[in-house]
């Protein structure tokens, strides 16, 4: 994997967030303002940039999401080979960790998913948990399942979808590698 390095807590996995918790209204509050095109934009091109050093200043407790469950996935570079840093919104599926390659329904797959689909082995860490996982994108009725838990996690990833008709938005399964 490239010398991914990450901060590994005692249990080697991302704190578990689970999509059909019912949402409080600050949750929902944060849900409808970022699907708001100016705050995509802003989480997209903004937040991709502080939260990385944010995150890992504040042990995860700072982020531009608030307290949105969000990773700091850490990926290779397919042409670069370079180790990339991500901030992305998740939930949990068993041990599983799901991402989604929305981009805030730019026309075109954002490049960490090009890295994973070169370089699998990846590192994800939140706050309280972290650790080595290899991923893969969901296909068939897995990914339709966890499609319906992700717009039902976040409806505005239904909107993103309508934005980007020409590309099928990836899910991607995240499963760990250490015990």
């Amino acid at each position: 994997m490239g010398g991914v390095r990450y901060e590994q807590a005692s249990e080697g996995k991302v704190r578990p967030f689970d999509p059909t918790q019912p949402k409080d209204r600050w949750m929902s509050f944060l849900a409808w303002s970022a699907r708001q095109r100016p705050v995509t934009w802003f989480l997209v091109n903004v937040g991709q940039r502080i939260d990385p050093p944010l995150m890992k200043i504040s042990g995860g407790r700072l982020k531009s999401t608030f307290n949105a469950p969000q990773v700091l996935l850490t990926h290779t570079g397919a042409k670069s080979g370079k180790d990339r840093t991500t901030p992305l919104a998740y939930f949990t599926d068993g041990d599983d960790v799901i991402l989604i390659a929305s981009k805030g329904g730019a026309p075109h797959h954002p490049a960490w998913y090009h890295n994973l689909v070169a370089h699998p082995e990846v590192a994800l860490w939140s706050k309280g948990g972290g650790g080595r996982y290899r991923a893969r994108e969901a296909e068939g009725a897995e990914r339709e399942r966890l499609w319906k838990l992700t717009t039902d996690f976040y409806p505005g990833y239904a909107r993103y979808q309508e934005r980007c008709p020409e590309r099928r938005i990836p899910v991607m399964v995240c499963s760990p590698l250490d015990g």
